[in-house]
């Protein structure tokens, strides 16, 4: 390998290093929630956000304190929705991330399968959050959101 190649080689390493810190950086400001405004005491999100699979995060403002929750459409074709705590690990404020189909618990690491949300309920799962279908949207009572708030 001659020196000209090593350079190259070495700069190529270096930018391609700084654009995986540049992503990583910027990418967790991509993960907040989307503050939500109620409308006549509910919010409404069209359920077609929904069909790629993956965890959609969502806030109100509830007197004061933001209520983060998420929204996610299972393979059966599923909305489900649930705050972003459980009855478990809520104190530890850390939430879930997404791994494919499943729901990880950021404290303790619990899996859960996203057929799973609204389904199962209490201990470490994602605290359900009440929703209903209205045409093609995903209808959830500000009252429903506010009842999560003691997680927060």
């Amino acid at each position: 390998m001659t020196k000209r190649f090593l350079f190259r080689l070495a700069v190529l390493m270096l930018i391609l290093g700084m654009a995986g810190v540049a992503h990583a950086f910027f990418g967790m400001f991509d993960r907040g929630p989307r503050m939500l405004q109620p409308d006549k005491g509910v919010v409404r999100l069209s359920l077609d956000q929904f069909r790629d699979g993956q965890a959609h995060r969502y806030a109100l403002d509830v007197a004061g304190k933001t209520v983060p929750f998420f929204v996610i459409q299972s393979r059966d074709g599923v909305a489900r929705a649930a705050f972003d705590a459980c009855d478990v690990c809520w104190a530890e404020r850390k939430g879930y991330s997404q791994d494919g189909d499943f729901m990880v618990c950021d404290n303790c690491g619990q899996r859960f399968h996203t057929s799973r949300i609204n389904e199962v309920k209490g201990g470490c799962n994602p605290a359900p959050l009440e929703r209903t279908v209205d045409g093609g949207d995903l209808v959830i009572r500000v009252a429903d959101i506010a009842a999560g708030a003691r997680y927060f």
